[in-house]
């Protein structure tokens, strides 16, 4: 799979005939003699291959007059790998559209956030991916709209302006073009006794690519988190969210075939970039078959893949809150580092409500971590001095760590910063910044592994070795620390 496959004719055309549901959010088939277009694994007899048209994204079917398939939902399949693994105009504006910026800025914002021109931005995602930003953000407001219409009891008019559209009839117009059906259709077609509509939560599942194993992701996950901001119950992995419109509470559990969300949302709005982030955390947009395919190269490693393949790298919602705690864990245990977590939440936290209990707190903002007496942080003055110029890099905005980062500049000005070693940065980039070549070679844990293995134990040599897993070290570092009986490894019991 690669960059741009939707130009390869032959090979779409053996994706769809296969129904292979691994290329499912890499290209989309438009059937010119239906006018629908459809996700690669669609049930449905495959159209001939001269009615087929391929396109790079749902929106660019949209944009061509073609109206999303009742059968497989295409506007539903996870999204494409390239924008978590790329680093690139095109990857940080998808990333930045994901996250809601057009709806809350504009085409200007993000086009300000990038550094560009917007008739820059406008060209590059035209010519990558059919579609410019606007309409891009459309489609994700179509399924957003498509969410609510089907799992809330809520009001159309509601669901028009939670979705992020300017009138009712926008609103309208743009579900009938999409679905083919008036909103009022898709609520009938919904299937009934929805949980959501009982508790006020909303009920979706978030699809994947196959294989995923959840142990290491939501272990990761439990075995960190922070007392009041995430807890482990009842076999799902809940926290809290810091949301552009309000806050939010999210409960993720790992099934078979998808990840059952349930969210709590104080303000609608903030229903697609909950989403987003969430799945960004779980990293459920990456291809673990190329993956793991490129790791078995390794003789080495390959029977830790061919053991439990479909390794994710856990991420985060909040890429602050990751490189703050990523700070408290420095030269500490896991427990400790939780310790020093649950005091500042509990200090400097937002209180929250949660209807199930046992979650309390939004995890502090930079602004109000920046304002706390050093002296009352129990660690070393030297990680102080460390923890204090950080808050205040990112409070005051010159340090930004988001979606949009710029891997290789954002490194550059961590390294500057006083206590930031090659650990420490590496560990944001992999989980916070999304990078999946990142690399620990000086990772205890790592390092014991590549001993046991019998890879080179040494940082300079681990790395030559590394040299052959790129771009996917960050998915090696998963399947090395799995070799150990670290708590982080195993879904909790």
């Amino acid at each position: 799979m690669q960059k741009g496959m939707h130009t390869d004719t032959e090979r779409c055309v053996r994706a769809v005939q296969s129904k292979d549901a691994r290329f499912d959010g890499w290209f989309f088939t438009a059937v010119v003699t239906t006018g629908i277009y459809c996700r690669p694994s669609c049930p449905v007899v495959p159209p001939k291959p001269e009615n087929m048209r391929f396109h790079p994204s749902a929106a660019a079917c949209q944009q061509a007059g073609f109206r999303a398939c009742k059968r497989c939902r295409p506007d539903t399949s996870p999204g494409s790998p390239e924008w978590n693994q790329r680093a690139d105009l095109v990857a940080r504006a998808m990333r930045l559209i994901a996250d809601g910026v057009v709806d809350r800025e504009g085409v200007p914002g993000l086009a300000a956030r990038l550094g560009y021109s917007t008739r820059q931005i406008e060209r590059q995602l035209l010519a990558e991916l059919g579609a410019g930003p606007l309409a891009l953000a459309r489609a994700q407001r179509a399924q957003a709209a498509r969410l609510l219409i089907e799992t809330t009891p809520l009001p159309m008019a509601d669901i028009a302006f939670a979705a992020g559209f300017a009138s009712i009839r926008t609103f309208n117009d743009t579900v009938r073009e999409v679905f083919a059906l008036a909103p009022t259709d898709l609520r009938a077609r919904a299937p009934r006794g929805n949980p959501g509509s009982a508790t006020g939560a909303l009920t979706l599942r978030l699809p994947f690519r196959a294989p995923l194993n959840p142990d290491n992701l939501f272990g990761h996950l439990a075995a960190t988190a922070v007392p009041g901001v995430e807890e482990w119950r009842d076999g799902a992995y809940r926290r809290t969210l810091r949301l552009p419109y309000g806050h939010g509470i999210v409960s993720l559990t790992p099934r078979p075939d998808h990840i059952a969300c349930r969210l709590t949302l104080g303000d609608l709005r903030d229903l697609t970039v909950a989403i987003s982030r969430c799945r960004r955390m779980l990293d459920l947009d990456a291809d673990p078959v190329a993956i793991d395919d490129q790791l078995r190269t390794d003789p080495l490693l390959a029977p830790l893949v061919d053991k439990a393949p479909g390794r994710r790298v856990p991420r985060t919602v909040d890429e602050a809150e990751f490189a703050v705690r990523a700070v408290l864990g420095q030269q500490v245990s896991t427990a400790a580092a939780r310790t020093h977590a649950a005091r500042l939440v509990t200090a400097h936290g937002e209180r929250v409500d949660d209807p199930e209990g046992g979650l309390t707190h939004l995890f502090p903002s930079p602004e109000a971590l920046a304002s706390l007496d050093p002296e009352s942080l129990a660690m070393p003055r030297t990680r102080r001095t460390t923890f204090t110029t950080l808050v205040r890099g990112l409070a005051d905005g010159e340090l930004r760590l988001g979606p949009d980062s710029d891997w290789p500049e954002t490194r550059a000005r961590l390294l500057e910063l006083p206590g930031f070693g090659p650990w420490t940065v590496d560990v944001i980039a992999m989980r916070a910044l999304g990078d999946p070549d990142a690399f620990l070679p000086t990772d205890l844990g790592i390092r014991r592994a590549a001993e046991e293995l019998g890879l080179p134990s040494t940082p300079a040599a681990l790395t030559s070795r590394a040299a052959a897993w790129r771009p996917w070290r960050a998915y090696a570092v998963q399947y090395l620390w799995a070799t150990d009986s670290h708590p982080i490894n195993f879904l909790p019991v």
